[in-house]
């Protein structure tokens, strides 16, 4: 339970981290370790802009004496910090712990939190595979999920853990743990009020994974109304889904679809009863949202909307069309469209909105043309959902995912298939990673946000189709 004496109990602890962050006189891996622990235990957006302003002073490796310079843990440690927040760092740094032949030594094989810290880095595909092959990393990545999972159990078994720092996320945990609950009634009581799942008996009732996920994209206290639109949206798409896939005919379907292009509520008239109640919830949820907006911005996000909205249902016609018409299309034909068709987009268009205090013209126009922040987590999202429920998909007969058109057009073995969707996953994951120190035109939280949604996404279908069927476990 949250009182006001914990609340002012935790803004003390707050202020004596943040004088270690700042102390002048501090160790530069204590520095390092202390802010990889307090990011770790989801305390990062308490001391956001003075973790900021500790990595922009003079690299912390500088400070360094020779010896530590060589220690790996040191080094890979420093090098994921000031990548994970926008700085240029060269992979260079590394090179010490290289031989002549560009592998990394062999006397580092015993060194666990070396390689733990290195492998967390994610640091390139030519370090990844040397690490992987000759460091035997599948058991140490093992131990770091695990690791994990412990969160504030573990700290709380360290020997060493900071006593400051502990108690500030028992502190924290608890708050962030009451704030979601309260959002977790506002939402619940807007679809209750909503009446879909009880009008909708084809759809799927998945408001509370959604809402899981965007805890995963937002937790932040502060960040309530993103989070509560957020879910909002991701329930409704999750209909949205349902009624391309399983309820509607397709001449039914391209009516939708004109409707939802011209936003226009008189457009579904001659439509089943079911489709014009999600229409007209669909459409005063986003009007909410705009109206919002407008309020507080000045700024009519009505356009925006409109067209990411209705090119969405574009890609679900498509596809409904593909398995109406029992055709599987190629992979490069499939790929180009489900990368839009696994609604992404849409989700990170109104995170971008809800999340952003000074909406930029320039920014919504740029994000219109879905760059690669938008694409690479639709591309994961899409890749992650398929790999997951592909085989069931086959089984019933149904051709139109990733894994099966690849099989068909290169006469493939499903294995082969996969492997193939799971170093397109990795490449994804590159491409997308480079946005932290290049893309200039959105804020740094809104790349973190877009990050965050990349990692709910892979947090989701880990274990198995946690959207689709929550209650079902892939044997690991």
């Amino acid at each position: 339970m949250i009182t006001v004496k914990n609340m002012a109990r935790a803004e003390k602890l707050e202020q004596e981290l943040r004088c270690m962050i700042n102390d002048a006189e501090v160790e530069p891996l204590f520095l390092l370790e202390l802010i990889d622990d307090i990011e770790g235990l989801g305390l990062g957006y308490r001391f956001r802009n003075h973790i900021s302003q500790a990595l922009m002073k003079p690299t912390p490796m500088e400070g360094l004496d020779v010896g530590m310079e060589k220690n790996l843990h040191a080094s890979a440690l420093n090098f994921r910090l000031l990548r994970d927040h926008g700085h240029e760092i060269s992979q260079d740094v590394l090179k010490k712990f290289k031989d002549q032949n560009g592998n990394f030594m062999e006397c580092l094989r015993s060194d666990v939190q070396g390689l733990l810290s290195l492998d967390q880095g994610k640091v390139d595909a030519n370090i990844a595979e040397q690490v992987s092959h000759s460091m035997e990393l599948p058991l140490l990545r093992r131990m770091q999920r695990l690791e994990a999972r412990w969160s504030i159990q573990a700290c709380n078994k360290r020997g060493d853990a900071n006593p400051i720092l502990l108690e500030l996320a028992k502190l924290d945990f608890n708050l962030v743990q009451s704030n979601l609950q309260i959002d977790l009634q506002k939402v619940s009581r807007w679809w209750n009020h909503m009446g879909l799942a009880n009008k909708l008996s084809f759809a799927r009732d998945r408001m509370t994974e959604c809402f899981f996920s965007a805890v995963g994209v937002v937790f932040e206290p502060q960040l309530s109304y993103c989070r509560i639109g957020l879910t909002k949206v991701m329930t409704l798409l999750s209909t949205l889904d349902d009624i391309y896939d399983i309820y509607g005919s397709l001449a039914g379907l391209k009516i939708f679809t004109d409707a939802v292009e011209r936003w226009d509520t008189n457009e579904v008239e001659t439509l089943p009863r079911s489709m014009k109640v999600f229409f007209l919830a669909l459409y005063n949820t986003i009007d909410e949202i705009a109206h919002h907006i407008k309020k507080e911005q000045g700024y009519n996000i009505i356009p925006h909307q409109r067209k990411m909205w209705a090119d969405l249902c574009k890609a679900f016609l498509l596809e409904a069309q593909w398995s109406l018409n029992k055709f599987t299309p190629t992979f490069k034909e499939y790929i180009d469209n489900a990368w839009l068709s696994s609604s992404a987009s849409v989700i990170l268009l109104n995170a971008y909105i809800l999340i952003t205090e000074n909406i930029n013209k320039d920014a919504l126009l740029y994000l219109k043309n879905y760059p690669d922040l938008l694409r690479c987590p639709s591309m994961l999202f899409r890749l992650y959902n398929d790999l997951v429920t592909a085989q069931a998909e086959m089984e019933r007969g149904e051709n139109i995912n990733s894994i099966a058109c690849y099989m068909q057009e290169f006469n493939s073995s499903e294995k082969d298939a996969r492997d193939y969707m799971s170093n397109l996953i990795d490449e994804t994951w590159k491409k997308m990673n480079k946005y932290r120190v290049s893309d200039l035109q959105f804020s740094k939280s809104f790349i973190e946000l877009s990050h965050n949604f990349a990692r709910t996404v892979q947090c989701v279908y880990q274990h198995g189709d946690g959207h689709g069927a929550p209650d079902q476990k892939n044997a690991e």
